[in-house]
């Protein structure tokens, strides 16, 4: 069971953080932190398979590529999100990281919205196995989020969740939660 943190109100949408296990997300997909060739042999993707079973990598391989910054879908086999939306974030050495995780943020977004999808569960996309600051992630993940649903207002999506799994990883997403001035309660929106 995911624990819910804190949440915050965009409109009438919601942005919650929770720590947990994002292959038992309840929403309608899940994004997995990929590699370019779709390749889930390690971190999330590898849970992910584990959990959801080899039918997501199976679909995996016949896509193909995936180009950093952005995102493709498969089912979400055994999972109980019917999606699982890959999106390929930078390595932490990469001078345009910045840029190209947000983009990877931003289409994971956009697949959710073209499929009518209302409700997306998104880990720290690049800050294990590829190396990007923790911090940076954090920053980068809740503007993005919350620009896409201020600016897309006839989204489908009404819940976007960020789902951490270490404590440091929690701590880097409370401070900037704090920094954006929202509140750290569990379960109070603004």
């Amino acid at each position: 069971m995911n624990k819910a943190v804190c949440a915050h109100q965009v409109g009438t949408r919601q942005i919650r953080l929770l720590q947990g296990d994002i292959t038992l997300a309840e929403t309608d997909a899940i994004v997995n932190a990929a590699n370019s060739r779709l390749l889930h042999g390690g971190g999330v993707a590898a849970a992910i398979v584990r959990r959801g079973g080899y039918e997501i990598q199976r679909e995996s391989e016949e896509i193909g590529f995936c180009a950093e910054g952005d995102a493709v879908v498969t089912g979400g086999g055994k999972l109980a999100a019917r999606y699982v939306i890959h999106a390929v974030g930078p390595r932490g050495s990469d001078p345009q990281g910045d840029g190209k995780l947000a983009s990877a943020v931003k289409s994971s977004l956009q697949r959710a919205e073209e499929l009518a999808l209302s409700s997306i569960s998104i880990p720290a996309i690049s800050s294990g196995i590829f190396g990007f600051p923790k911090e940076r992630c954090a920053q980068i993940l809740l503007a993005t989020a919350r620009a896409y649903l201020e600016q897309h207002e006839e989204s489908s999506l009404e819940l976007v969740d960020f789902v951490v799994y270490d404590d440091p990883t929690l701590g880097c997403f409370l401070r900037e939660w704090e920094r954006c001035g929202w509140s750290t309660s569990p379960g109070h929106s603004q």
